[in-house]
């Protein structure tokens, strides 16, 4: 605990520790800005293809299945492995689909590379996992927010930036049948430059490489069990399962507004497809903000109330939040759908940061497998709201559904509870980690 780094000092890149924020961020910008390039190209895909509503929900539907078993994966690799080797090798893999899809000439195609593309949202969990083994209690719920918010932008960035990239390309002379296959090239060959930048500059944890520390015997796994062990304990712990179900309600709503955002608002506004985009993207662009926020006040909060508070922020930013979704589906002008999505997405960032300022805490010795649980929760939230689509047909009483449905999920954030004695000893380690910062 005393080479983790109790303050969180953006410019100073000498420290592993700094090293490891600002990479992590940027390896899940590339993986989140590569899984969604394709959303705002929907439209022009699905006049190509002559998709109906029902292929339409399946694409939506494959986008994040997958990356339910990628996140369960990776987060005891993150323990066997460490998290360098297990990111550099995610963003490599991850990136062949993303090429692939440029190529496809059907619909069965484009399925199975939309959902082999969704493995890239697994990098979630190695961001995570990275800076928890990184920073202290007392900044671990600000950077674990900070460094997921400002790579989910990479969502928004992508919903704003691709029908540019679109537009750049048919201003060069490409066809048109062929200007949004050469586009996806784009986040295809950033995940491979974060993938060297990742190799070369991160490392594992504050003490160096988990593969030399394993062999000292003071290394996540070093134990006869290895990291599967963690995860079965992960798995027994009810508080797992709460957040898991909470960050279905915040980051599931979160990939499901991605998914069907620009479409949503060409087709019920009647916006052109570049307008549409940079309306959907200001939901994204919450990510570089209000996720952090949601860390920073479950840090300060639990500065002043305790552990136990951290919960009960949660529970009132997913009741904002759904409140919030139920104002924008019954929003019927262009002006104030906006409003209400920024005002439901500020609460459902938010959210998101709180759910993973609580992880750190729930288990530390099985944190790969606590991460990588609560981090599927979230693709379970948006298969469930793609299949919720399927079976209503239409994208505004989805939403409406989903509303209802966060609502009840924030009674999970409170039932989040801790012992006495669990409670002590991370208070405990808190109050060191304090005057670490002051020293």
């Amino acid at each position: 605990m005393s080479d983790r780094a109790t303050r969180i000092e953006l410019f100073r890149l000498r420290t592993p520790q700094m090293r490891a924020f600002h990479l992590s961020w940027l390896a899940f910008f590339a993986c989140f800005f590569a899984w969604f390039a394709v959303a705002p190209l929907m439209p022009l895909i699905k006049d190509e293809f002559h998709l109906d509503k029902n292929q339409l929900a399946n694409i939506s539907i494959a986008a994040v299945a997958v990356t339910v078993f990628g996140r369960l994966i990776v987060g005891p690799l993150c323990d066997r492995f460490g998290p360098r080797r297990t990111y550099t090798w995610l963003l490599v893999l991850g990136a062949m689909p993303v090429f692939g899809i440029a190529f496809v000439h059907s619909y069965a195609a484009f399925l199975f590379f939309r959902l082999a593309i969704g493995v890239a949202g697994a990098g979630f969990v190695i961001t995570q996992y990275h800076t928890s083994v990184m920073f202290a209690p007392n900044v671990v719920g600000t950077a674990n927010a900070t460094a997921a918010g400002w790579g989910n932008a990479g969502g928004g960035v992508a919903q704003s930036a691709m029908p540019w990239v679109l537009a750049a390309m048919l201003a060069l002379g490409v066809q048109h049948d062929l200007g949004w296959r050469a586009a996806m090239f784009v986040p295809g060959v950033l995940m491979l430059v974060v993938a060297a930048l990742y190799w070369r500059y991160a490392q594992d944890g504050p003490q160096g490489d988990y593969r030399t520390l394993r062999v000292q015997g003071i290394a996540p796994g070093s134990g006869k069990a290895g990291g599967w062990a963690v995860f079965r304990a992960a798995i027994s712990n009810y508080r797992v399962w709460m957040l898991f179900t909470t960050y279905a309600g915040c980051f599931g709503i979160e990939l499901f507004v991605h998914g069907v955002a620009v479409s949503y608002y060409v087709d019920r506004f009647g916006m052109d497809l570049r307008h549409a985009g940079l309306a959907a993207g200001s939901f994204g662009a919450l990510a570089l903000f209000a996720r952090a926020l949601g860390g920073i006040a479950s840090d300060r909060i639990a500065r002043s109330q305790g552990l136990a508070a951290r919960s009960w922020l949660l529970g009132v930013l997913m009741l904002g939040e759904g409140l919030g979704l139920l104002w924008f589906s019954s929003a019927q002008a262009l002006g104030p759908a906006i409003t209400a999505m920024i005002a439901f997405g500020l609460f459902t960032h938010m959210a998101c940061g709180a759910t993973y300022a609580l992880v750190p805490f729930i288990d530390r010795k099985a944190l790969g497998g606590v991460a990588g649980i609560v981090g599927a929760g979230g693709n379970v939230g948006a298969v469930a709201a793609g299949f919720l689509l399927k079976s209503t047909g239409s994208v505004q009483h989805t939403f409406a559904l989903l509303g209802g449905f966060v609502i009840a999920g924030s009674l999970c954030a409170l039932a989040v509870r801790f012992s006495a004695e669990h409670t002590a000893r991370e208070e405990q380690l808190y109050v060191e980690a304090l005057h670490q910062a002051i020293d």
